[in-house]
């Protein structure tokens, strides 16, 4: 048996929060390189998680978002029991959270104080929202011990890997070509309308992209079709809708391929920029402040308005100002500008 520390980490439920969680394994990592990292999370995530070097194996826990399912998470933890960890760490606030370290016995649970969590978790630490800004900062926080100064410095930046063969086969399957350079679009936000920048702005920017020699790829879920088949439309049929047609491990690999993106605050703007691919980040009622693409090479444009962030899924409003008032000139040049490129 080895004497490797081994860590349980309740992952989070949003793709951006996930990536973003790599940040606290590497830290793990980086201060006991002999860890051994498993993450309890949905079962969509098994992907993204497969392509962090960091960690060992998912657990899936075979539940939808907000369901207690209190007997599945007592099975789990009976299961896990017997896996000989030595530290849970909840990322998630909430109750639910803690059930499986706690059903699992495990010796340490740490987590922030949140919904009632007292008994189930033996290591809660208090949310310091103004020293810990930063959802990243939060997240590599709770991998320190208790008494260890505040704010973790320095925050590990996520990095995915890559699968360049199935490159090779998406690019096959899905008749792509690289012969002219790919600037990719993620247009949906699953949190809601209030984050998405305006389909005919998508549409008139890659008709700009088309004219200085760029191909526009558009990346994003089922429920992502119609808005970018409406962005197709905007702009003449000048874009390759990818929306529905690939996994979320194809959409990293592909990702990789592009010379930059254009994204809304979601998911997929913090897997390109784990992927450390140039992009403009469209910030409306979130805040960079919160989030921000972990990527030097990211320009981000944000009007910080006085009704921003509200954190609204749909404009307060019903104007969305905060993202209408980004014009297509100003991400065209931003775009120019991260990938080396004159914007005249």
């Amino acid at each position: 048996m080895s004497d490797s520390r081994r860590y349980l980490v309740v992952g989070p439920a949003w793709v951006g929060d996930m990536v973003m969680a790599q940040a606290l394994f590497k830290f793990l990592r980086q201060r006991e390189p002999d860890a051994v990292i498993d993450v309890l999370a949905p079962a969509w995530s098994a992907p993204l998680i497969a392509r962090m070097p960091e960690v060992r194996r998912s657990v899936t826990v075979p539940l939808g978002h907000g369901q207690l399912g209190l007997a599945t998470r007592y099975r789990i933890g009976r299961e896990l029991a017997g896996e000989g960890y030595d530290r849970a760490i909840a990322l998630p606030r909430s109750l639910k959270a803690a059930l499986i370290p706690f059903f699992a016995q495990i010796k340490q649970r740490t987590g922030y104080r949140g919904e009632m969590r007292y008994g189930l978790l033996n290591d809660i630490r208090p949310l310091d929202k103004q020293l810990l800004k930063m959802v990243v900062q939060r997240y590599v926080a709770l991998g320190l011990d208790a008494d260890e100064p505040l704010p973790p410095k320095p925050v590990p930046r996520p990095s995915l890997g890559i699968d360049k063969q199935n490159q090779q086969r998406l690019l096959g399957s899905l008749a792509l070509s690289l012969d002219t350079p790919v600037v990719g679009f993620m247009p949906g936000a699953e949190y809601g309308p209030a984050k998405q920048w305006p389909i005919e702005y998508y549409g008139r920017l890659a008709m700009q992209l088309e004219q200085a020699g760029y191909q526009v790829w558009q990346f994003g879920s089922q429920k992502d079709v119609s808005v970018a088949e409406q962005i197709d439309e905007a702009s003449g049929g000048k874009t390759t809708v990818l929306c529905g047609k690939t996994r979320l491990e194809d959409a990293i690999d592909l990702i990789a391929l592009t010379q930059a993106v254009v994204s809304n605050d979601s998911g997929l703007m913090h897997v390109a920029a784990a992927l450390d691919v140039p992009l403009v980040a469209l910030y409306g009622s979130s805040t960079p402040d919160y989030t921000p693409p972990l990527n030097d090479n990211a320009s981000v444009l944000y009007l910080g308005l006085a009704c921003s962030p509200c954190f609204k899924r749909r404009c307060p409003y019903g104007h969305t100002d905060c993202l209408t008032g980004i014009d297509v000139e100003q991400v065209y040049n931003a775009l120019m500008q991260i990938t080396g490129k004159n914007s005249e």
